[in-house]
């Protein structure tokens, strides 16, 4: 056995090497082992017939695999036909000097019990955000209580004093605000579906940000006009695309090109672990040409608490997550210097809902 098959054969983690035509080449033994099955089995065969993955994976395989570029994805179920699905990260990688094949490396999370992405945003998060929700009411009161004295104050005082007032006054208004986000975050009701114009709530969402938060950005459609209609809460999606454009103005400081786009994509589907999944046919993109997502925090910001802004509450994207997760949509973000995309997943209306189309 040389060094390399040596290495191969010990590592700790389920490793497949997968050829052009998405076939697996080979598999290590940690890897038959989380197959339950031989490497004379499954050599040759469909990776994503012997592998089900809780995440519409294969679009962002072939995008890795034409790009050339590595693929993360964290917090995944993965599963087979022979075992229960766990909770994984994934890491992709072209195979230097083999074109078009990869190398796919399973790492299973050490858990207590089987978890999902459904059910599971995470779940020290959960627990920060139910004990953020459950503060949030006692600490208004008194902040009311500190806004109004301040403003008492203010008109008692010299004028070279005024300044400490207002800085009290506008930094109890910051944290009400920020409460608030948290309250909605945890309040946010169930989505009320109907069949609905993607193209029209984009179009609400596109002017009311140039009258406010994006008055200086450029905005620019690039719409598939025979797109079908979207299912779900227009005003849900409303709120989704808004704190999309708002993250979008806020990383360009205001000056930038926004790129709406929209398309059909036939094969988008949802798979799950269990072998179900569901059809995402309708394609959103909100494209800005700002800096980008700050490469620390990239794989977390739809986790709550995580912004790459100063002064940022780190909720809007998880909020979007969360909407989008109650849509039974998807999101991903791909970010460089220059271009990040926020991508859109959702469902087709069903032919029988007859309900009448709402924005």
């Amino acid at each position: 056995m040389t060094s390399d098959q040596s290495i191969w054969a010990s590592l700790p983690v389920p490793a497949f090497i997968i050829n052009a035509e998405d076939q697996i080449l080979d598999i290590n033994s940690s890897g038959e082992g989380f197959l339950n099955a031989s490497r004379k089995a499954v050599i040759g065969h469909p990776v994503w017939d012997q592998i089900a993955v809780d995440a519409p994976l294969e679009e962002a395989f072939l995008r890795a695999r034409r790009q050339g570029t590595p693929l993360f994805v964290n917090d995944v179920d993965v599963g087979s036909g022979n075992r229960a699905p766990l909770q994984c990260a994934l890491q992709i990688a072209p195979l230097i000097g083999h074109p078009g094949a990869m190398i796919m490396i399973i790492s299973p999370r050490e858990l207590s019990g089987r978890m999902t992405r459904g059910n599971t945003v995470k779940s020290a998060a959960q627990s920060a955000i139910g004990m953020a929700e459950m503060l949030a009411h006692e600490i208004k009161n008194p902040l009311a209580g500190i806004t109004g004295a301040a403003q008492l104050l203010s008109m008692n005082i010299a004028q070279q004093d005024l300044e400490l007032t207002d800085l009290i006054v506008e930094e109890s208004r910051r944290i009400v605000k920020l409460l608030e986000q948290v309250e909605q975050f945890g309040n946010l009701s169930q989505p009320d579906f109907r069949p609905v114009n993607i193209h029209d709530v984009l179009d609400r969402a596109r002017r009311s940000a140039l009258l406010g938060f994006g008055a200086h950005m450029t905005i620019v459609e690039d719409y598939d006009p025979s797109l079908p209609l979207a299912y779900g809460d227009p005003d849900q999606f409303l709120q989704v695309i808004l704190n999309l454009l708002r993250n979008a103005s806020e990383a360009a400081d205001g000056n930038g090109t926004i790129r709406l786009r929209t398309y059909f994509e036939h094969s988008f589907r949802l798979r799950r672990s269990d072998g179900s999944g569901h059809s995402l046919p309708l394609q959103v993109e909100i494209i800005d040409d700002g800096p980008g997502l700050p490469e620390n925090i990239r794989s977390d910001i739809f986790d709550p608490f995580v912004s790459g802004r100063e002064n940022g509450t780190g909720l809007g994207l998880a909020l979007v997550s969360k909407i989008i997760s109650d849509h039974d949509g998807w999101i991903s973000a791909e970010s460089v210097p220059g271009r990040t995309v926020f991508r859109l997943s959702l469902r087709r209306a069903p032919p029988d809902a007859h309900e009448k189309e709402s924005i």
